[in-house]
């Protein structure tokens, strides 16, 4: 067994939340958009896996037992809707066009929503911090018989503010993925935050929406076959083993040393090298794959993941301040038997050639392959999907004034069993340790810690 792996479990609780107050925040004042204007939206705002919202839920401490409930929501609201005014685009809504094209639209009676509430717990009764736990739920806010992945009409920020009886506080987001991606998310918390220390509007750098940047050829130019969007009948076991049992969501700690020792144990014999994402991403998606047992052994895989294609445009480059989703679903694929009986640093040739092949060029194919054939419905056929959050100043940019929130991050990915979830560890932590977080049968649970323990780390101890 690895020491440099530890398996985290999360408390069983009964999280009751008494909701006092549901008001609309407006912008505090004049934005460059009136009632019947409308905004743009990229194609890669446009992706059917960004019509979703992303929760998120922040946990504070208080710096004194006497913090005033009224206080928080207060300074939090303030802040809100002075930012608004900056990022006046979260204030209005989505709607359809042609071709089922998203746009956002201004109206009356708009703004974000802002929810203030109480529970009788305090933060320790919470018990571990250092994952996500499905029984946060009732600390993100939802509306009464809410579709499941609804954005049409919606308000686009949706923050709850729950106090505890200690005097710490959580904040629970939902930010819809349409108008930010994960480094667009933490720009605008970031920016929210800082207001809310300062007491007036701080962004920096200064938002920038200008989407059209990607708008689509004419006529669209589609280069790659783009896998990570095609329609595949589910001719394997994978699908159906986790979607028909009740997944459960298990979670490990990754020390730094574990990760340099795989990384140095799995390099490709071509000399080009791996990152550590390459080797990691590789070592869970074989690890899962063994532990559910896959079948027939000659079906095509998918692993999909987000690439961060900022640094790779050039053409025009994107201005400081740009928010929205300039991510690209990169896309290795493998049969069963390859996974399971190939060597690891084959399987992490094959990651490390997928995010490699995240170019600009293949950034304006994606654009226009939407434009083409709009997905409209999640694929799941042979897939795991790895989110890497280590990217993100996810405790950094969070400082609202009570300081960096002793956790940051999702509650619950079993709605989503084939995603993992990639976490920096707590508070900020200098270890350089990361959390693993996904979803397995219950039966295959102790097989995958197994095939997740196996590589011999011998200098790790």
């Amino acid at each position: 067994m690895a020491s440099g792996i530890k398996e985290l479990h999360f408390d069983d609780l009964n999280v009751s939340v008494t909701v006092d107050n549901v008001s609309t925040v407006i912008p505090a004042g004049p934005i460059p958009a009136d009632s019947g204007d409308s905004l743009y939206l990229s194609n890669l705002d446009d992706m059917i896996g960004a019509r979703v919202f992303t929760p998120t839920v922040y946990f504070f401490r208080s710096i004194n037992s006497n913090c005033d409930k009224k206080s928080v929501g207060k300074v939090l609201s303030d802040a809100l809707a002075n930012v608004l005014i900056p990022y006046y685009p979260f204030s209005g809504r989505l709607r359809e066009t042609k071709n089922r094209k998203l746009e956002i639209f201004f109206g009356p009676n708009q703004g974000v929503l802002m929810v203030e509430a109480h529970t009788d717990m305090s933060i320790n009764d919470l018990g571990c911090l250092e994952i996500p736990n499905p029984a946060w739920t009732p600390l993100i806010y939802r509306f009464p018989n809410e579709a499941a992945y609804k954005v049409i009409d919606m308000p686009l920020v949706i923050a709850q503010v729950t106090t505890f009886s200690c005097g710490g506080f959580s904040l629970g987001l939902r930010l819809c993925h349409c108008i930010v991606d994960g480094l667009g998310a933490m720009q605008f918390v970031g920016a929210w935050a800082a207001t809310a220390r300062s007491g007036a509007i701080v962004t920096i750098p200064k938002p920038c929406w200008e989407r059209e940047v990607f708008k689509p050829r004419k006529p669209p130019v589609v280069k790659f076959p783009h896998v990570e969007f095609m329609r595949i009948d589910d001719g394997s076991s994978l699908t159906a083993t986790l979607w028909e049992a009740k997944p459960v969501q298990k979670c490990y700690k990754i020390s730094q040393d574990f990760q340099v020792q795989l990384k140095q144990l799995a390099q490709p014999d071509d000399g080009q090298g791996c990152t550590n994402f390459d080797v990691l991403a590789a070592h869970i998606w074989r690890s899962w794959v063994k532990a559910l047992n896959v079948r027939p052994l000659d079906y095509e895989l998918r692993l999909t993941f987000s690439v961060n294609a900022r640094q790779k445009l050039s053409n025009p480059p994107l201005k400081e301040g740009f928010y929205g989703n300039v991510v690209c679903l990169a896309c290795a694929t493998s049969s069963v038997s390859q996974l399971v009986e190939g060597q690891l640093s084959a399987i992490a040739q094959l990651v490390r050639e997928a995010r490699q092949n995240v170019t600009e060029e293949y950034v304006r194919s994606t654009i226009d392959y939407i434009e083409v054939d709009r997905p409209m419905r999640l694929e799941f056929a042979g897939k795991l999907t790895i989110t890497q959050w280590t990217r993100f100043s996810i405790y950094e940019c969070a400082d609202f004034g009570w300081g960096l929130p002793i956790y940051a991050g999702p509650i619950d990915l079993t709605p989503t069993p084939q995603v993992c979830v990639i976490l920096p560890d707590g508070e900020a932590s200098p270890s350089r340790s990361i959390v693993v977080c996904i979803c397995l049968s219950e039966a295959a649970a102790s097989k995958f810690r197994e095939c997740l323990f196996e590589i011999p780390l011998t200098t790790i101890l």
